[in-house]
């Protein structure tokens, strides 16, 4: 039986592995939708980049969550997410099913909804469906639905929540570092592909090199050192005297002997001395 779903409405699951299938009509001026997927910890947010599957990254390095291409059923165009729920590792929480319009928002898309069927049954009924209307009609990437781990099992639950910042915003919300130098990079090329690109680990760039130096000869420890830029020498090593003296502790050179006194010197008279006139 398929279960018509309402906005915020949860059904327990049988299937273990499920398709999640997007449908809407193309037409003119209805942008085109794209289908991704986010696995959740038990933090509510994506263990790594890895954990993102849109069309830039088809496939969940596990294998066990991937997006197929699209198809054209009837008047309408189709775009798939499948998961195999009971072989996801158990610290995966959730698995939030997502659309993202491109080239404008999903005012412009009437009739969009999602519907999950069991993956293991190729034309079987639809397990459930879930009219997804935009609220405010600016969204650009919607909630369309979560399936969710409860009690051993596994839920899935209608959510229908937007975002008017894209793709960018709904994976920035659970935790994807979006590279925006090179969305920007992107945005400018035509030929580039457009969505989020994961981050490479951001580096610093080197500091900027040091002036150059003329390289200065210094004088090996214990040996005569250059005198500084005043003309003196370094500390602590011999000093220039201006007469040549012998060290301290050392025999002193003799005075040179005193000429021999004048036999014809007298002392001149003491005391007051008096001219005659």
């Amino acid at each position: 039986m398929t279960h018509a779903m309402l906005k915020g409405s949860n059904v327990p699951l049988d299937a273990m592995a499920v398709r999640a299938v997007l449908r809407w009509s193309p037409g003119a001026g209805v942008p085109d939708v794209d289908a991704s997927a986010l696995l959740l910890g038990h933090s509510g947010r994506v263990r790594s980049d890895e954990d993102f599957v849109f069309y830039n990254q088809p496939r969940h390095p596990s294998g066990l969550v991937r997006r197929l291409p699209k198809k054209q059923v009837g008047d309408e165009l189709t775009d798939t997410v499948e998961a195999n729920l009971a072989a996801l590792d158990p610290s995966v929480d959730q698995v939030v099913l997502a659309a993202s319009s491109d080239g404008a928002s999903f005012r412009h898309v009437t009739d969009l909804r999602i519907l999950l069927y069991d993956a293991a049954a190729a034309d079987g009924e639809p397990l459930a469906v879930f009219e997804v209307r935009p609220e405010t009609g600016e969204e650009t990437a919607i909630i369309c639905g979560e399936l969710y781990r409860r009690g051993g099992g596994w839920k899935f639950r209608a959510v229908g929540q937007g975002y008017p910042t894209g793709l960018d915003g709904l994976a920035t919300a659970f935790g994807i570092l979006v590279d925006e130098t090179e969305e920007a990079a992107a945005d400018e090329s035509p030929e580039a592909s457009e969505g989020p690109t994961v981050a490479a680990p951001r580096q610093l760039p080197p500091p900027p090199p040091l002036p150059p130096t003329q390289p200065v000869a210094q004088p090996a420890y214990g040996y005569p050192q250059p005198p500084l830029p005043s003309g003196r020498p370094p500390y602590g090593y011999p000093q220039p005297v201006s007469s040549p003296r012998p060290a301290y502790g050392y025999p002193q050179p003799a005075a040179a002997a005193a000429p021999a006194p004048d036999p014809n010197f007298r002392l001149p008279p003491m005391g007051p001395q008096f001219i005659r006139p």
